[in-house]
């Protein structure tokens, strides 16, 4: 099959186009026929090494974390899909490989597709929303007439959790570039602070929760905008020593991670909330949650560009630029 592969970690290395043998399946896989993949800032961050720690893959690698495709093999024990089955997942840490005409994804990974979206469309979908679903449901536990605070309104992750947080009734306040006002508000932001022109620690208070998705300077301003008892959750980092825990990381990398969170979570107690950070996981059944609210109609999905499977450095150079408004996808089939 072809596959963009990375042959060594460094920043702004191109991926190469190659021959690789098919996936072999495991038991509870299924092998997906690849039309669709996601592009996102992890797929890069991963290149540049930046989580070799976290997640020491075996190079070379296939990148890509979202695929949208049709089920060509079934393997041993699976029950809930079959051949021909239209789906869409996030595959597993250390199964990843969307950049690809074929990825094995696990049965407890994978969800149908949802039926009124196109593959481009439903490929754009699954990281960004399970990074929203699993901060402002799972871990913030969100609740009707609460505010929350999402940052980065136009990016890949906004946009899906300020639909998804507007569904669950809350009140919320996003930034955004003068450009993208209208796009925020169509999505249904309730307040909206241009970045260039106006400071959001000047506008917001107390809050209930903020889902962080920027630099440290960002993320140390955002438990000022929190309400005593408010929580901060951040998917930027740094990891926690709860993430150390749930992830297995050897002793001295959980070390590090307590040492790189101790001054965020030091303030945070200081100002009687909490601090946590979220590295998303697969999950099928919240993915089948998910696929009922498009199936509805309370969300849509929110495009910029589609890129041809040959241009996946491209696209990822894209992503990297910081200036797509919703999510950039590479068509393969």
């Amino acid at each position: 099959m072809k596959a963009f592969i990375l042959q060594r970690y460094g920043k702004k290395r191109a991926l190469r186009l190659a021959d690789m043998p098919e996936p072999e399946l495991r038991d509870g896989e299924v092998l997906v026929q690849v039309h669709a993949a996601g592009v996102n800032l992890l797929d890069s961050k991963i290149r540049n090494g930046e989580f070799k720690l976290i997640l020491p893959y075996r190079l070379p690698l296939i990148l890509g974390h979202d695929v949208a495709g049709v089920v060509v093999k079934v393997g041993p024990r699976v029950r809930q899909f079959k051949l021909g089955d239209e789906v869409y997942a996030r595959p597993d840490d250390f199964r990843i490989g969307t950049f690809a005409e074929f990825v094995p994804v696990k049965e407890d990974s994978l969800a149908l597709k949802p039926k009124g979206l196109t593959m481009e469309e439903a490929a754009s979908i699954p990281l960004v929303a399970l990074t929203a679903w699993q901060a402002l449901v799972e871990k913030a536990n969100l609740q009707k007439e609460q505010k929350v605070f999402i940052q980065a309104g136009s990016g890949g992750v906004g946009t899906f959790a300020i639909q998804l947080a507007k569904h669950l009734g809350a009140t919320v306040a996003t930034t955004t570039s003068t450009t993208n006002v209208a796009l925020v508000k169509s999505l249904g932001a309730d307040v909206v602070i241009d970045y260039k022109t106006q400071d959001f620690e000047d506008v917001l208070r107390d809050y209930d929760v903020v889902l962080n998705s920027q630099d440290g300077k960002t993320l140390a301003k955002s438990l000022r905008v929190l309400k005593s008892g408010g929580k901060l959750i951040s998917i930027s980092g740094p990891p926690d020593p709860e993430f150390g825990k749930e992830s297995g990381a050897p002793g001295f990398v959980k070390l590090v991670m307590r040492l790189l969170s101790s001054g965020i979570r030091r303030k945070a107690k200081s100002r009687g909330v909490s601090f946590s950070f979220l590295f998303m996981r697969a999950n099928g059944s919240q993915l089948r949650e998910i696929t009922r609210l498009f199936d509805a109609g309370v969300i849509r999905p929110v495009m910029d560009r589609v890129f041809p499977f040959e241009s996946t450095n491209e696209a990822m150079a894209y992503v990297e630029a910081g200036r797509a408004k919703g999510k950039v996808v590479v068509k393969i089939k």
